[in-house]
């Protein structure tokens, strides 16, 4: 039992030690590994802003049958996490619209759940590359003489590839049915739209450009990641034996006598 705390203290003690010994070193940021992080770690940050920064408005325009000559607008204000269903129509201020409670009325849908997922993820992968830049630049020896700290970063590469994958292929669903339920179809089912009352007409809707972007990075980070993963998987023990038996192999016969 002594035997054991006193190996464990030893380990703790020499882990400490190179944890201590940090030393700025940029070059691991010329290499692929650390500058394919880098690329990652900017393309994380387009990825989380693009979409959780997204404000927009739809609008239509309504007509009175009393008063079929009087345009009156009506707006439905939008944004992440896109939970559409909260997103009640706004009559202007002070205004009587047709004697419609307007604001009990609101979008369709809830896209919360794929639009959460993409951005935490994203803010995630925003953490890990800044965690994993340290490591590089402040810690590579013990990075290469560590056998499961290349192999932890290989498995968490594969497993961001496929998250990415999945992530924005599903934030690219739930956009294009936003684009549909905030576009021509909420003139539709709008119920005050189907009655007597009211004549309504689609307005307009905020440009969803930078929504299109997040997708756009969101594929990006996907293609980064798997490049990234042939690199990483370099620094990995299931890489280095090849090249070390090789050599052992290659050192093992000695040269012929006399020549």
């Amino acid at each position: 039992m002594a035997s054991d705390i006193c190996l464990v203290r030893q380990r703790i003690s020499r882990l400490g030690q190179r944890m201590s010994a940090f030393q700025i070193n940029l070059n691991p940021l010329k290499e692929p590994l650390g500058f394919i992080k880098v690329l990652e770690w900017i393309a994380s940050i387009f990825a989380f802003a693009t979409c959780g920064g997204f404000k927009g408005k739809t609008e239509i325009q309504v007509n009175c049958r009393s008063n079929v000559s009087e345009n009156k607008t009506i707006t439905a204000t939008f944004g992440y996490p896109f939970r559409l269903n909260q997103a009640s129509f706004q009559p202007p201020p002070n205004v009587n619209v047709c004697g419609i409670d307007w604001k009990s009325h609101v979008l369709v849908g809830d896209y919360s759940s794929s639009a959460q997922f993409y951005v935490t993820f994203a803010i995630f992968v925003f953490l890990y590359c800044i965690a994993a830049l340290l490591l590089y630049v402040g810690y590579m020896n013990l990075y290469r003489d560590s056998r499961k700290l290349p192999m932890i970063d290989f498995v968490v590469t594969l497993v961001a590839t496929f998250l990415w994958l999945v992530s924005t292929s599903a934030w690219a669903k739930a956009l294009t049915d936003i684009k549909v339920a905030t576009g021509h179809n909420i003139v539709q089912e709008l119920l005050p739209c189907k009655k007597q009352e009211a004549m309504c007409y689609f307005g307009s809707v905020t440009s969803m450009g930078s929504l299109n972007v997040s997708v756009i990075f969101g594929f990006l980070n996907m293609i980064l990641w798997g490049g990234n993963a042939w690199f990483v998987y370099k620094e990995t023990s299931l890489h280095s034996p090849s090249n070390t038996s090789a050599s052992h192999g290659q050192g093992g016969i000695p040269p012929p006598a006399g020549m």
